[in-house]
């Protein structure tokens, strides 16, 4: 099932101006970028709505101001520990 978005402009722009390829796909990653920012789409789909490789939507999302990774500070130091662990048993 597919979803459409209507946005409204005021009268001074022109409907052939709205049918422009470049407004209409800059429109749809601005919408698939901000889902993704709110987390309501993953990076996976995110791609496949804006039909790009994963390089181009890291590059997007780059442009867009959105972290590729998110981390709580428990969350990276937890990971950090872990990794210290590992290399701490590799040694042994």
């Amino acid at each position: 099932m597919s979803r459409r978005l209507v946005l409204e402009f005021p009268e001074g722009v022109q409907e052939k101006d709205l049918q422009d390829d470049d407004v209409l796909l800059k429109a749809k990653e601005a919408a698939v970028m901000e889902l993704l920012r709110k987390g309501k789409i993953s990076q996976g789909k995110a791609a496949e709505l804006l039909d790009i490789n994963r390089h181009d939507l890291l590059e997007l999302m780059a442009m867009h101001n959105i972290p590729v990774f998110e981390a709580t500070p428990e969350e990276l130091k937890e990971g950090h520990d872990n990794l210290k662990e590992s290399l701490r048993r590799k040694e042994i």
